[in-house]
């Protein structure tokens, strides 16, 4: 048998053509008459829709035979899933689509329906990685479409679904609030996936809160499509899953149809989206189909597939049956389907002979120029109307109020005035409206705008961010809190994965423009052990293109705020704000009641320069710089004090801001000092920023003969009660390695 499937599909496919009989009297009929007795869809539709399919099927056989000749590079198809195109045809250009990888033909019939585009040209750009690529810019070969609604998605396995819920859920919310939106108010958001993807808990999180939405009376207009093909790679879906798993899902209509029967598609989707589009609420709708040549062209279906097997499967091309059909009822005749098929390919190769020869990305600037991060006179400050601030704050306003004050304390301030600036700003998450957070730093929110904008969300961490790049992509400028810093890791993915790769994959043009804000860190005197003392910072550190602070102080944290909320409307930033739950009701510094870790409320348009720290007690007779951020930053404060006492000048550096790190600004400090003690509070090994901070410190030839040393928790887990203190970093310790640090000799 040939490992290769593409020859044998092909044939029988042209042979189906060639050999038709013609069409059935008895069936023939106007073109604008259906083409089948149990469905609306006229011949003409028809017609339309297999331009669509004939042009994603010659696509992906193109670009097998053009990764031979090392021209692509991206093989995995849409072959056997063409049947997609029919709901490309009946949704709107503007209803929103996040599509799985396998949506050529959707994609193709959609850009049918819309004016400007060059369909052929920008997918041939796009399998050739050209940086002419309309959509990524050449960063990946993606589907999408940018006049149309459709944002760039790459190799996704379910991620994309929370997200598309939270668009759907932006929608009425928005209309509700008389904010704009960028599409109209009845549009569906749409969303399809594998069988396979059906798995995946991100899917579930999605199809789950969908359901939820609905429980809980609220509009969630969504049509979820799952595409089952019965097959993820090489493993099998057991017969019927998919119908057995969402056909009495809570809260979500199911619709069922067969891509052997196109007519029947056409009518089953036509029947979902109307149900989506009045009643908005969410369904699903179960495409059954077939997946044809493997999963992509390195996948050799013999090493688990019998012949009879693949043969069977190839058997069930849906474009046989929809020839049949188009043949049969005279929609079109052999030779004009012929001439369609040749004209689609030589088309298809003109176009990717004209895309070969298209510039590619040739330097590490241009790849990397949407993920740039803005420069701190790009940010402008976001301030209310005078009278709206003195509406919000009751006549009280926080700047006139000259007692110092907490962290937790001053950032829900700071929330209320970027709210009252921002009307399209949400806050949500676990606890956050009437409680007021679990820490009370959303306190009073709720109260002075609204369950509209401000809102509880599901104890989901996943649902919870990819609310928030729905909402963004809907015109919002969301603040979604996640409880616990350790809770953060079970949805990782959707800040990493999806996040903060949009810029990224759609060349600036798409944007998340989110505040994130996250309670954790350690020191909460060993309560509630590692999930409420994460001290594991490496996963956020690792995003490229994200906004990562740690303020430690009150002042600190407004002003860092209102960077980062000026980042993300001004700039589409995805920003992380981690706030150290030990500091939340910190009040004093030195001894008790001294008051000294309070601070007055900044004036309103006062903002902290990107990627600037601050320096504590500088003195041109300091022989070490501690840097540190965080706890450790109070913690290496208060051993800056003891130090004096003892005879050693140290001045202390605050990181504050861990993407973009102040590198310079420790660089300067090491060459005044010649000593560098770096304070890591969280794990030792590729939990923090200091294994990146040392690293650009030792190879930076001006610091030649700079001591650089370091102190991080211990690589475990946080335990309970007083055995914290025992894996994280104490005062005494930053004392101790202060002193053996200035008792150096230096060079």
């Amino acid at each position: 048998m040939s490992l290769r499937r593409e020859g044998p599909v092909t044939e029988r496919l042209l042979a189906q053509i060639t050999h038709h009989p013609g069409p059935d009297p008895a069936r023939t009929g106007g073109r604008d008459e259906p083409i089948a007795p149990h469905a609306p869809l006229t011949r003409r539709q028809a017609v339309g829709l297999f331009e669509a399919m004939i042009q994603s099927r010659l696509q992906d056989l193109l670009s097998r035979e053009l990764k031979d000749q090392g021209q692509t590079y991206y093989t995995i198809g849409s072959s056997g899933h063409e049947a997609n195109a029919v709901l490309g045809a009946v949704l709107r250009t503007t209803d929103p689509a996040f599509l799985h990888y396998r949506s050529g033909a959707f994609l193709a019939a959609r850009l049918r329906k819309a004016r400007g585009e060059t369909p052929i040209f920008d997918a041939m750009l796009s399998f050739m990685a050209s940086a002419e690529d309309p959509v990524s810019g050449g960063r990946h070969k993606v589907l999408g479409s940018h006049t149309t609604f459709v944002p760039p998605q790459t190799s996704t396995i379910a991620s994309h679904l929370p997200k598309a819920v939270g668009y759907a859920r932006a929608l009425q919310r928005l209309q509700r609030l008389g904010l704009p939106a960028p599409v109209p108010y009845d549009s569906v958001v749409f969303c399809n996936f594998g069988d396979a993807s059906l798995n995946h808990c991100t899917a579930q999180a999605g199809i789950h809160a969908a359901g939820a939405a609905v429980l809980h009376a609220q509009p969630c207009p969504i049509l979820f499509a799952c595409e089952d093909n019965g097959i993820g790679i090489s493993v099998k879906t057991p017969d019927g899953f998919v119908q057995r798993m969402m056909g009495t899902r809570a809260g979500i209509e199911y619709f069922a149809a067969d891509s052997q029967d196109v007519p029947g598609v056409h009518a089953a989707a036509l029947a979902a989206v109307e149900f989506v589009r009045q009643k908005r609420r969410p369904a699903f709708f179960h495409l059954r189909t077939v997946r044809l040549m493997g999963h992509a062209g390195s996948d050799v279906e013999a090493n688990y597939r019998s012949l009879a097997e693949i043969e069977a499967v190839e058997a069930q091309d849906p474009l046989l049956a929809f020839v049949d059909l188009l043949l049969g009822t005279g929609a079109l005749d052999r030779a004009a389907m012929l001439a369609l098929y040749r004209d689609t390919d030589e088309r298809l190769r003109r176009a990717a002979a004209e895309a070969h020869g298209r510039r590619k990305l040739t330097t590490v600037a241009e790849i990397v120029a949407p993920l740039a991060l803005p420069r701190a006179v790009d940010l402008q400050p976001i301030v209310a109307p005078a009278a709206e601030r003195e509406r919000v704050f009751a006549g009280r306003l926080p700047e006139l109020d000259q007692r110092p004050r907490h962290l937790a304390y001053r950032i829900p301030q700071a929330l209320t005035d970027l709210f009252a600036a921002l009307p399209n700003a949400f806050l949500f998450g676990e606890d956050v409206a009437k409680k007021g957070g679990v820490y009370h730093a959303t306190a009073g929110l709720f109260d002075t705008f609204g369950a509209g904008r401000v809102f509880n969300t599901m104890l989901d961490e996943t649902t919870i961010l990819g609310m928030a790049q729905g909402m963004a992509q809907a015109g919002c400028v969301p603040f979604p809190e996640i409880q616990y810093l350790a809770y953060l890791h079970n949805a990782i993915d959707q800040i990493r994965g999806e996040a903060a790769s949009l810029q990224f994959f759609s060349n600036g043009r798409c944007q998340n423009p989110m505040v994130v804000r996250i309670a954790g860190l350690a020191y909460q005197k060993g309560f509630g052990g590692h999930f409420h003392n994460d001290n594991s910072i490496g996963a956020i550190l690792e995003i490229p293109g994200l906004i990562f602070g740690v303020p430690a102080r009150a002042d600190d944290a407004v002003t860092m705020l209102r960077t980062m909320a000026a980042a993300a409307v001004q700039h589409g930033k995805v920003c992380v704000f981690l706030e150290p739950i030990a500091l939340y009701m910190q009040k004093d510094l030195l001894a008790p009641n001294d008051g000294r870790w309070q601070f007055e409320y900044p004036p309103p348009d006062a903002l902290m320069p990107l990627g600037e720290g601050r320096t504590y007690g500088a003195t041109d007779q300091d022989v070490l710089t501690i840097v540190s951020y965080g706890n450790g930053l109070w913690l290496s404060l208060r051993a800056q004090e003891r130090l004096r006492e003892q005879g050693v000048k140290a001045r202390v550096f605050d990181l504050r801001w861990l993407m973009p790190m102040p590198i310079d600004a420790v660089k300067a400090h090491a060459r005044a000092t010649r000593r560098v003690l770096v304070v890591d509070e969280c794990r030792a090994h590729q939990g923090g920023p200091s294994p990146l901070l040392l690293a650009e410190l030792c190879q930076d030839p001006t610091l030649r003969g700079v001591l650089l040393r370091r102190i991080a928790a211990t690589d475990t887990y946080v335990p309970l009660a007083a055995a914290a203190n025992l894996v994280l970093v104490q005062q005494e310790d930053i004392e101790r390695a202060a002193l053996q640090l200035a008792q150096e000799p230096g060079s």
